[in-house]
């Protein structure tokens, strides 16, 4: 008589890519770690850097009527326009819930600091000195830090994102508060050119995770380049266009598009969401059908 043979349970080894997520991850935490703490040390151990003298010399003079320095005041309407368009973009993604709780906060967060930012540069641009810079750049933290955190937070994870995002609110506005009183102008330029270089990396690293939003970070380093350019040949473009317009003046509409990768994403977000939740044709028509059969089948009874 034949036997059965016992069936042999064997131990089932997980799968390296059920693993590699979150010790991708880790990793990646730590190493945001590592770069944090070397800025850190560069803007507190690094030689004190003066801010140039002639920083407040833009080239564009000229006023209009009642308006002194115009074109570099009215240069930056365009940071509330887009932030109106960010704003409007991110409350059609939300609707359908595109986008994570974490991720849209980080979104209001940038383009809220662009209505910051074009009232604080304005008001600077009206009489350019030293007190009107501090809110100036205070005024530049909040949309730097929802950049930021919307950066790590698909690169990373979004607790780094979140993380990241406070310590800028926090290290930020302490950057230009050292400028304001030391003359040290080196904290806050680690803070700007540091946060910079994180986003050109994220632009060639994989997302960890679905969390955030598929900003294109390489257009967005390129409008920021481009913006910076314009700033320091201020002069030089203000001659070059006959002192029809100044680079500084361009620098403002130029850097204010660096609202429209986020934007982009968003509505793209959006669309995704709504399409692969919607009912398809096909499903839209047995349901009208079946509706259809149970009125005529409710009179037929009648």
């Amino acid at each position: 008589m034949q036997t059965t043979p016992t069936p042999v349970h064997r131990r089932v080894e997980p799968l390296p890519w059920r693993i590699r997520p979150r010790v991708l991850t880790q990793r990646r935490e730590w190493a945001l770690a590592g770069v944090l703490l070397l800025l850190l040390a560069a803007a507190l151990l690094g030689p004190s850097v003066a801010q140039p003298g002639h920083y407040h010399d833009f080239a564009d003079q000229r006023a209009w009527g009642a308006l002194p320095h115009a074109m570099d005041v009215i240069s930056n309407l365009p940071f509330a326009l887009w932030g109106m368009v960010g704003v409007w973009a991110l409350l059609r993604a939300v609707r359908v819930r595109a986008v994570s709780s974490a991720a849209a906060a980080m979104a209001a967060l940038f383009f809220g600091g662009l209505w910051v930012t074009a009232a604080v540069s304005a008001a600077y641009h009206l009489q350019p000195d030293d007190v009107g810079l501090v809110w100036d750049r205070t005024g530049m933290v909040l949309a730097f830090a929802g950049l930021l955190g919307l950066a790590v937070m698909q690169a990373v994870s979004t607790r780094a994102g979140l993380v990241l995002a406070v310590t800028v609110l926090v290290l930020g506005p302490l950057s230009v508060h050292e400028w304001s009183v030391t003359g040290n102008v080196l904290p806050w330029a680690v803070l700007q050119f540091g946060g910079m270089a994180l986003i050109l990396g994220r632009a060639f690293m994989r997302p960890a995770q679905a969390q955030g939003l598929p900003v294109r970070w390489g257009l967005l380093i390129a409008i920021y380049a481009l913006a910076k350019l314009l700033e320091l040949g201020d002069h030089a473009v203000y001659e070059w266009t006959g002192q029809l317009v100044s680079g500084h003046s361009l620098k403002h509409v130029v850097a204010s598009f660096a609202a429209w990768p986020v934007v982009s994403a968003l509505l793209a977000t959006r669309k995704i969401k709504a399409e692969s939740t919607a009912p398809s044709t096909r499903e839209q028509a047995g349901r009208l059908a079946k509706a259809r059969r149970t009125t005529t089948e409710m009179r037929g009874q009648a």
